[in-house]
């Protein structure tokens, strides 16, 4: 297993505190409260609808808890809708692809970047200036995201063609391309084989080691998931009931009771 910082000292980049979401009479979220650090890799684990990607949705504003506050960089967020949590610097991957289908890979990136550009519509039909500046400076952005990603082969392929694990990858960096203080991850090796999965591993960490990024991931892969977070929180029926360490987390009692013993039990 690769050994991860400790991310003890670091600073709190976000923090949920006392999350509670339901909706109509269905409990989703109790009273969930965690931090997460800056520049850490979190991994959020639990069974199937556990409330994992419901948190994540707390957290990028497209659900609001009826209770709890969800704070980001000292500042609460609670009424901010997606587009403002986006601009301050929360990105997100989903669970299920959505990208613009009919559109490049380079396109596709590019819309990522459509409201950091201040130009108008004068300037972009002229092509000069501040619009030109602008676009060549979001571009460069870009061109660093197709290196790291390694997707320079398929920068003018259609999305829709693309084979499913690219897409992923394809979605990766979109949520990349605004440059996220916060980046979440919504299963994004789901449905990927071996190689896939190893590959996209690989890309995560060096987004974090390079770009410094704080990240949150969901993935139920347990294998990957010792393998690269630094620390796990664990939900079930809504409730975290364990947080700490990939090692202190896979020996936790409640936590094989409740997800890893199942996954052992299915397996057999």
């Amino acid at each position: 297993m690769t050994e991860q910082p400790d991310s003890t000292n670091r600073k709190t980049a976000a923090s949920l505190q006392s999350i509670t979401l339901s909706f109509g009479g269905v409990s989703v979220l109790n009273d969930v409260s965690m931090d997460i650090r800056e520049g850490e890799l979190l991994a959020l684990i639990g069974p199937n609808g556990a409330g994992k990607t419901s948190l994540i949705n707390c957290i990028s504003g497209f659900y609001h808890p009826q209770q709890g506050d969800v704070i980001f960089q000292g500042e609460t967020v609670n009424r901010l809708n997606p587009v403002q949590r986006f601009k301050l610097g929360i990105s997100r991957t989903f669970q299920n692809i959505e990208l613009f289908s009919g559109l490049t890979v380079l396109d596709n990136l590019m819309a990522a970047r459509n409201n950091m550009m201040s130009y108008g519509v004068i300037s972009a039909g002229l092509w000069f200036g501040k619009a030109r500046r602008e676009e060549i400076e979001h571009r460069e952005i870009l061109e660093d995201i197709i290196d790291l990603l390694e997707l320079e082969s398929i920068r003018q392929s259609v999305v829709g063609a693309l084979p499913y694990g690219l897409r992923k990858r394809v979605d990766l960096g979109r949520a990349l391309a605004s440059l996220p203080k916060l980046l979440l991850l919504d299963e994004p090796m789901a449905g990927m084989n071996t190689e896939e999965k190893e590959d996209m591993a690989r890309f995560i960490l060096d987004i974090k080691e390079l770009w410094k990024t704080t990240m949150v991931i969901i993935e139920h892969d347990m294998s990957v998931v010792m393998d690269i977070s630094e620390r796990v929180s664990v939900l079930d029926f809504g409730i975290k009931i364990a947080e700490g360490p990939p090692e202190d987390i896979k020996n936790d009692s409640n936590v094989i009771a409740a997800y890893l013993g199942i996954e052992e039990q299915e397996a057999k």
